[in-house]
Parts: structure tokens; sequence; C-alpha cells
């Protein structure tokens, strides 16, 4: 495994750990400012709606995911992934919990420090179970 395939790796499993605990500062850290987020039946989300959409969700559900990265590949300053994504969703106050499952694609763009930022991302999360 290269160094930037490890550079990503980590960046992916720092964004998981991020949105299990609700760190929208750490998360900020990881997307680029043209950010386009795609959900199924929704229209695409830049970063000023990623971060209204994320604060709303954690003020009214605990979260909880778990990511299987199933494919790096790099080419150039771009990169993307695939992975097979679990995700818990109840809200705060019940012990209802939804199950989510599906695969998600996500493309990273190589900063000018070196740094591998998120910078696209398209999921069929469904409910699962």
């Amino acid at each position: 495994m290269g160094h930037d395939e490890r550079k990503i790796r980590e960046v992916h499993t720092t964004w998981i750990e991020a949105v299990n605990v609700g760190d929208l500062r750490r998360l900020l850290t990881l997307i680029t400012d043209d950010l386009v987020l795609l959900n199924p039946g929704e229209e695409p989300l830049g970063r000023a709606g990623f971060i209204e959409k994320f604060s709303s969700a954690q003020q009214q559900f605990r979260i909880n995911c778990t990511s299987d990265l199933e494919e790096v590949l790099i080419s150039g300053d771009a990169a993307f992934t695939r992975s097979r994504d679990s995700l818990s969703v109840a809200p705060r106050g019940s012990s209802d919990v939804t199950q989510l499952a599906g695969y998600r694609l996500t493309v990273y763009r190589k900063q000018s420090d070196g740094r591998w930022l998120l910078a696209r991302d398209a999921h069929t999360l469904s409910p699962h179970g």
C-alpha cells in the first residue's frame, strides 16, 4: 500500500469516527470548499447545506456508522473509494432504531500541501433489516 492510499484510508476512518461522535468541526477539516454530496431523492448539497443538515441531524438523532472500505483507486491528484456502509439512526430519547445499508462512492482531491480531502460523495443507503 502506497503513501497516498494510506492517507486516503486515514481520512476515511477519521470521517467515520467524526460522524459517530458528531464532530462537525473535525469533518469540516476533511472536505473541500466546493464539496458536493449526492443523497437519493434530494438535491445536491454543498458545504453550507452539509453543515446545516449534519447539525440538524445531530440535534435530533443518535447516529452510528460503520464502513468497510473495499476499493481505493488513485489517479494523479484525484482518487475514489468504494465502501459498504451501515448506519443506525435513532431519535434522541427513543429506543426506535432505523437501520440503513448500502454502498458509497467518494471522490478525494489531493491538496497542494499533500492532504487528501473529500470533494464528492454519493451513496445508496436505504432501509435494511
